[in-house]
């Protein structure tokens, strides 16, 4: 998959959303969270942010589901 930075102030606002939703559902810190889609792996600048245009026009639940799924499939823990 493309790697591809954070472009604009919607990228970087839909990025902090996924972040916080996802820390909300697994109840854990949103800074663990962060972690795991940049350090632990590329998640971040590898599938989220070049994935935006499709992921932006989901339902919160599809997108928060669908980036776990993304770290379990790629063996990311928190």
């Amino acid at each position: 998959m493309e790697k591809k930075n954070i472009a604009n102030l919607n990228e970087l606002e839909f990025v902090i959303f996924c972040i916080e939703n996802i820390a909300l559902k697994l109840k854990v810190n949103a800074e663990e969270i962060y972690i795991a889609l940049t350090e632990k792996s590329s998640i971040l600048n590898d599938y989220i942010v070049p994935e935006y245009e499709t992921l932006h026009t989901q339902s919160k639940e599809y997108i928060v589901d669908d980036i776990i799924e993304v770290m379990e499939e790629r063996g990311v823990k928190i």
